[in-house]
């Protein structure tokens, strides 16, 4: 018996196998996954499930400008200023840095057997690519500005240097694009806004193009959902 459970946990399932496609793999994993199991793995701190050989993960780190909440690392310009030099390539440089200093945190942290919590992910809540029409928004400062265009080259400057070159076996990190999409401002507004509102062309020529190219230009690995209704 002991030897007929060792060759069960021994088999590759179809969702642990990379020649599948990403929906082939996501397809069979949900169809294993319990109700419960499914509704713990939407929290950041995403627990492990042993029985399908999921390791816990937490998803929740922030790289804006530097490395959040961590010390002895590099506090670099809000987006904001970084988007009035117009250069990407050193925005590039920027973010490579963020990434190979929150890569170090992590190594000293597993290193010495600490716990993986929040702000100590190697996936990370960046970049912010909406759109700064609305000074009212108090978060503002997180994006590129208010051209579509200027904002999804410096997205995806900064996707890359997070993430790490693309013909790489393994990322540096997971960059995530947030927030899909119209969140804008004003902050008193963001929870309950209606994007009904918004006409088709505003939406695809302001608040969506960015999103595009950051992930087909640049590959981000995730995208995080804005908060307003959508009825």
């Amino acid at each position: 018996m002991m030897c007929g459970a060792i060759a069960v946990s021994a088999q590759t399932l179809p969702y642990q196998n990379p020649e599948l496609t990403a929906r082939e793999r996501a397809v069979d994993l949900c169809a294993r996954l319990t109700l419960e199991e499914k509704a713990a793995l939407m929290l950041d701190d995403s627990p492990a499930i042993p029985r399908l050989g999921i390791k816990r993960w937490q998803w929740w780190s922030e790289a804006l400008h530097g490395v959040a909440n961590m010390g002895g690392v590099t506090n670099f310009p809000e987006p904001i200023g970084m988007a009035a030099s117009w250069n990407d390539a050193l925005v590039y440089r920027v973010f490579d840095a963020v990434s190979t200093e929150a890569r170090a945190k992590w190594n000293e942290l597993t290193a010495r057997g600490g716990d993986v919590t929040r702000f100590h992910a190697l996936s990370v809540w960046t970049p912010n690519v909406n759109i700064f029409r609305d000074p009212r928004w108090g978060r503002g400062q997180e994006t590129y500005g208010e051209d579509p265009y200027l904002t999804g080259v410096m997205g995806s400057a900064v996707v890359r240097g997070l993430q790490g070159p693309e013909e790489s076996k393994y990322r540096k990190l997971w960059a995530c694009a947030k927030h899909y999409a119209v969140h804008s401002g004003p902050e008193w507004s963001r929870h309950t806004a209606d994007i009904n509102n918004i006409s088709a062309r505003d939406l695809w020529e302001t608040y969506l193009p960015a999103f595009k190219t950051v992930v087909e230009d640049a590959r981000v690995r995730e995208v995080m959902c804005a908060y307003q209704r959508y009825d």
